[in-house]
């Protein structure tokens, strides 16, 4: 049973990908159809419309030819040279929501739904405005509110602006393009997925009463949901949408993923939205808020997730080629490489560790004198790495027609890094945990204005960011794989402190789930982008699972209700 799916703020296509592949993996009747994908990043679009292509064939038909770009044998231009090129490029538009007009954004819709009264709607707005991190940034005024240089009437001054300018912030709102989207066109179930920082974030309330001139976002999303004819009532663009609208008006239930509804789900709690992403079986501490929708007419409530392996970064990647580090704006070759780690932690440094087991690692890696590692490259052949711990993850992620790992390429970075990571590796390898910066040397830390060594203590002291270099520890899960690995790497430092050096595209991808034959477009920074921003496919196989049970149960064992023609 074909089921259409429409992905909107799609990315690079995480939860289409759980969609799309449910059907194989899970072995159903209920074949999810990505009919359309919307994404505004043209290069994240570009990877969609690959995938696009791949997903149109059975898995023992897919062309060589796919195999042989993703080595990077061909062009792509061989592979839009064959039919079912033409179909992905149908399948996906790269365009803004909230700029294309409203009648091609329906129209389209309409036309790739042909008419079908259930499908799936799928996506969620840019999280930046909610994510706990990018609102202190947004909002916080950073080492100009630091440093003293500016007044204090100024600093309250530009506080108060940069706090009305988040407030006012389209991002806030463009869950309402989300929201409009189902009001027309009336799915039988949705997924809207977001950051955690939605639970707390806030917007200007022009109604509001008492002092505080904000309320929470979430539970006036939740309110809207449940009833988007309703709370579109004062919308500019109501007359407008109702003349797009070709189903009766439905309202919602809304359910959570891992939590018992209570007797009425509109008495949910906010949290109870929350899924630990590490609870059911992804290498990541991933933290998000998804909430499923169901069309009030389906009188069902759906499973739960299921608790899954607890998958470990040495379950994903402990078998990837090892591969050594580059040397940033030098000369860069494993003997250059392996000469400039020795001279940073020459026999002073050495000494300053002190004896110990970090000390000897470390001696023993310096003392080294060959240079077996390569930096890989787009496509290092090898045997397909395995997955331990968890056969259906092994399952979900290889693909031995790759013939070897693609996109496994290290970054060049500074001397004085190598030597940091180096460090921060070694000491995770023996205590099982990644050091904070009030526990290194003095003379390892990094030159940063909120890092220093006390004057009187002869201590490190960090300001703030203490665990400013991250090491992902092998035996745990790894820290929320995020866009910001797109930018230097610290926060994310592979555990083999032989290696020295952050984590590849395709080690950020394992941990994200996706698949081995699934290829990033565009370079490298925005590859990493494209990963970090995605829901982690193998989580998204799992929401599918839900979502389908909902809807093939319904076909086959339950009367729907009448949906109300208002």
């Amino acid at each position: 049973m074909k089921i259409p799916v429409i992905d909107i703020f799609a990315g690079p296509g995480g939860l289409s990908e759980g969609f799309s592949r449910h059907r194989l993996f899970k072995d159903s009747e209920i074949d999810f159809d990505i009919k359309l994908s919307i994404e505004k990043d043209p290069i994240a679009a570009e990877t969609l419309t690959l995938r696009a292509f791949f997903h149109q064939f059975e898995p023992d038909a897919v062309p060589q030819k796919y195999y042989e770009y993703l080595r990077g044998e061909i062009p792509i231009s061989e592979l839009q040279e064959l039919p079912e090129w033409a179909v992905s490029k149908e399948r996906v538009w790269n365009d803004e929501l909230g700029v294309i007009p409203e009648a091609d954004l329906h129209s389209r819709i309409s036309a790739a739904l042909d008419g079908a009264r259930d499908w799936v709607l799928l996506g969620g707005p840019p999280c930046q405005a909610y994510s706990l991190i990018g609102r202190a940034r947004m909002i916080g005024l950073g080492q100009v509110g630091q440093d003293g240089s500016v007044a204090a009437a100024d600093l309250a001054l530009m506080k108060t602006e940069r706090r009305s300018a988040f407030f006012d912030d389209i991002r806030h709102t463009l869950y309402r393009e989300y929201l409009r989207i189902v009001a027309v066109h009336q799915p039988a179930v949705f997924v809207m997925e977001n950051v955690k920082g939605i639970l707390s974030s806030k917007v200007k309330d022009d109604v509001a009463n008492g002092d505080d001139p904000y309320r929470p976002v979430f539970p006036a999303i939740r309110n809207d949901l449940r009833a988007p004819w309703e709370a579109l009532a004062g919308d500019p663009l109501h007359n407008e949408l109702i003349r797009y609208r070709t189903v009766p008006q439905s309202k919602y239930r809304l359910y959570s993923f891992v939590s018992d509804p209570p007797e009425e789900p509109a008495l949910a709690k906010d949290r109870d939205f929350l899924i630990r992403s590490e609870k059911h079986g992804i290498p990541q501490n991933r933290h998000r808020v998804i909430v499923l929708g169901v069309r009030e007419d389906i009188a069902l409530v759906p499973d739960k997730l299921s608790n899954g392996t607890h998958t470990t970064v040495r379950s994903v990647i402990g078998r990837m080629p090892k591969l050594r580090s580059g040397l940033s704006k030098e000369q860069d070759d494993p003997e250059s490489w392996r000469a400039a780690i020795a001279e940073q932690f020459d026999d002073n440094v050495l000494c300053k560790l002190g004896d110990g087991a970090v000390a000897d690692l470390i001696g023993q890696i310096v003392g080294q004198n060959d240079s077996k590692f390569e930096r890989g490259g787009r496509f290092v052949e090898c045997e397909a790495p395995a997955v331990e711990d968890s056969d259906e993850l092994r399952h979900w992620m290889l693909d031995l027609n790759v013939e070897g790992v693609i996109q496994h390429e290290t970054r060049a970075h500074m001397r004085s890094d190598l030597v940091r990571y180096l460090f921060a590796a070694a000491v995770t390898e023996i205590s099982g945990l990644s050091p904070k910066l009030p526990q290194w040397p003095g003379e390892l830390l990094p030159a940063h204005k909120n890092v220093r060594v006390d004057k009187e203590t002869g201590q490190p002291v960090a300001d703030g960011f203490v665990d400013r270099f991250r090491v992902q520890t092998w035996c745990q899960p790894s820290s929320t794989i995020t866009s910001h690995i797109a930018k230097d790497g610290h926060y994310f430092i592979h555990p083999d402190p032989e290696q020295c050096r952050s984590l590849t595209v395709r080690e950020a991808a394992r941990l994200q789930t996706f698949p081995d034959n699934y290829f990033f477009c565009g370079n490298r920074t925005q590859q990493y982008q494209q990963i970090g921003n995605a829901v982690p496919p193998f989580l998204a196989l799992q929401l599918a699972e839900i979502v389908a049970g909902l809807i093939e149960a319904c076909a086959h064992k339950q009367p729907r209700l009448p949906i109300r023609n208002t």
